[in-house]
């Protein structure tokens, strides 16, 4: 079965007919895309930002699609943030309707990469790029279309263009494409298998590529248990390697088993519970240029409040 093609002439038009799918769309209705992994801007960066927005406002539109009553962010979480912070009651926006989760997928990754370019990606962030042009979901027709697109909103490709890029089928010309070798490019793909908390530790390089992979195997609550350990104990190869041997044809490891392996006891000690914010939610009330400590300060008055109430 054929993935079908974007048709680009009805998506976008003449340069006229897309500044009139821009709409203005309140700061409060928008949110993180539900599976962002690229990190926003901060320090210097985000500051230049802000400043440009509030001297000439925001001069080329984020893309969303909708997603109950709200909308959902593919590309523009930078811009999205820096108006937030310099006061933008709305952004301009262009509302894509009936996307898959594919499409939206390649949206999110595309726009990172043209903007950031891959040598300056995270690790894990690179893990991402791979593994989208390894998944054969992704056809080369339609991630050209979008990088058409994309380039064609930032002026810098004539809509009557051709499309650009060839295809892309093997770990061969992947790494051809990203300078990398095909063990390297096997690698990335699994990395991009671990989950989040595991990915930050191979970012901050606590946990070694070599050894995240090995991980990977492993089943997510596995994973979870693991990524546990691995904030008060170092996860070697020798470690990680001994932690796959040791699961069963569906990636799951007994906790105990787990322990032991990591710290050389089975002693299950407790551990204090830790409570994430997800994106959505956090968006909302902090920025990234807030401080760890004026975050905790906030959380903790609020909490006071609520079960004084109580």
């Amino acid at each position: 079965m054929q993935t079908p093609q974007f048709d680009l002439g009805a998506l976008l038009g003449t340069p006229e007919a897309i500044k009139n799918a821009v709409k203005q769309i309140p700061c409060d209705m928008l949110h993180p895309y539900h599976n962002h992994r690229f990190e926003l801007y901060t320090g210097e960066r985000l500051e230049d930002m802000v400043e440009s927005i509030k001297e000439n406002g925001v001069l080329s539109p984020i893309i969303v699609q909708p997603i109950d009553n709200r909308y959902e962010i593919l590309i523009g979480h930078n811009r999205w943030n820096a108006s937030k912070i310099a006061g933008l009651p709305t952004v301009p926006a262009i509302i894509k309707e009936g996307l898959s989760e594919e499409d939206a997928e390649m949206y999110v990754i595309e726009s990172n990469l043209m903007q950031r370019g891959f040598d300056n990606l995270k690790i894990s962030e690179q893990a991402a790029v791979i593994a989208q042009r390894h998944n054969e979901m992704f056809s080369q027709g339609k991630r050209n279309d979008i990088i058409r697109e994309l380039k064609i909103l930032n002026g810098e490709e004539d809509s009557t263009s051709r499309p650009v890029g060839e295809k892309l089928d093997t770990d061969d010309a992947i790494s051809e494409q990203y300078g990398l070798s095909s063990r390297n490019v096997s690698r990335l793909v699994r990395i991009n298998k671990l989950i989040d908390e595991l990915k930050v530790f191979i970012d901050n390089g606590t946990l070694a590529i070599r050894s995240g992979v090995e991980i990977s195997f492993l089943s997510e609550d596995t994973q979870h248990i693991v990524a546990e350990q691995a904030e008060d104990f170092k996860i070697d190869m020798k470690i990680a390697k001994q932690l796959r041997s040791s699961a069963d044809e569906n990636g799951d490891i007994d906790t105990a088993t787990i322990i032991r392996i990591i710290t050389g006891t089975a002693e299950i000690k407790p551990k204090p519970v830790s409570v994430k914010i997800s994106n959505d939610i956090y968006s909302r009330y902090f920025t990234p240029d807030m401080k760890k400590k004026e975050i905790t300060e906030t959380i903790e008055k609020a909490l006071e409040m609520y079960f004084s109430e109580r």
